[in-house]
């Protein structure tokens, strides 16, 4: 199970390594997966785990996918045009020195950071317990315990181009950078499993696989 999640290795090849039938192998498979998934948290579980935190980092990342139905435009969804590929969009929420508090279900990647957040009420948790988090400009407006960096003001009629931030401005937002900083490092853990680099699964059933190595990621496995 762990071979399959970290490596990403095909059923061919577990079968070759274990000296077992590819039919066994896929049985394996299938229950490791439902039972690590039914082990992830659930996003209230992990709200009680941010309460006792100074503050979370909430992010949001894209899973490639290849397996896509093209008929009909359905793979329109989960067409990211910000990152030009095929995925589902995962919320992260990590603590403040980087490590995972909770994955979310996916969701087809043309959905945008914020609205995913919105649909699995993240705000409405972080607001409801009064949880501080820090994240990126995609959440501004998401509610008042979510910090977000300060933006580039409107331009200027006279000249054209966007006014310069001020220098505290600027301060402030090199401080939240170091504060979100951490939150990269559970990412990037997350993409480190192999078979989540470019999921090769149906996107119906992407979710087991995700809360399954959530789990693991979670146990330190």
């Amino acid at each position: 199970m762990v071979a399959h999640l970290r490596k990403n290795d095909t059923y061919a090849e577990l079968a070759c390594g274990f000296r077992v039938g590819t039919s066994t192998v896929y049985r394996y498979i299938r229950e490791g997966l439902d039972l690590l998934a039914a082990k992830a948290p659930t996003l209230e579980q992990a709200i009680e785990v941010a309460k006792r935190k100074a503050f979370v980092i909430l992010d949001g990342t894209l899973l490639r996918i290849d397996r896509v139905g093209m008929a009909s435009g359905y793979d329109r969804a989960f067409y990211s045009g910000k990152h030009r590929a095929h995925g589902l969009n995962a919320q992260v929420i990590a603590d403040p020195v980087g490590g995972l508090v909770w994955i979310s279900p996916p969701l087809p990647g043309a959905r945008h950071d914020m609205g995913a957040a919105r649909d699995h009420a993240i705000i409405d948790a972080l607001t409801e317990h009064d949880i501080a988090a820090a994240a990126d400009t995609a959440y501004e407006g998401e509610g008042p315990t979510v910090a977000v960096p300060q933006r580039r003001r409107r331009k200027d009629p006279e000249t054209g181009k966007f006014k310069k931030l001020s220098r505290n401005q600027r301060e402030a937002n090199t401080a939240h950078a170091r504060r979100r900083g951490p939150g990269e490092r559970a990412i990037a853990e997350l993409k480190n499993r192999r078979v989540l680099r470019k999921i090769r699964s149906s996107s119906n059933t992407a979710d087991k696989l995700i809360a399954a190595d959530q789990t693991l990621m979670i146990a330190g496995a």
